[in-house]
């Protein structure tokens, strides 16, 4: 049996339009699921990018 072949990371850069994007995302409380899905970039690595920014990211959770 033949080992499985790593699968290789192919990293995106962020353009400044991504950044003024998820910076409007974030200000109209957009959830991030569907920003992920319209900027095709993972979960994970949004609210990395966000952190990053210093911007909150989703939906505030209050109870």
């Amino acid at each position: 049996m033949l080992p499985k072949k790593k699968q290789t990371q192919i990293r995106k850069a962020y353009t400044g339009d991504d950044l003024k994007a998820l910076k409007q995302y974030s200000k109209a409380r957009t959830p991030i699921s569907k920003v992920a899905k319209t900027m095709k970039r993972s979960v994970p690595a949004l609210r990395a990018k966000a952190h990053q920014l210093g911007i909150g990211l989703g939906e505030a959770h209050r109870g």
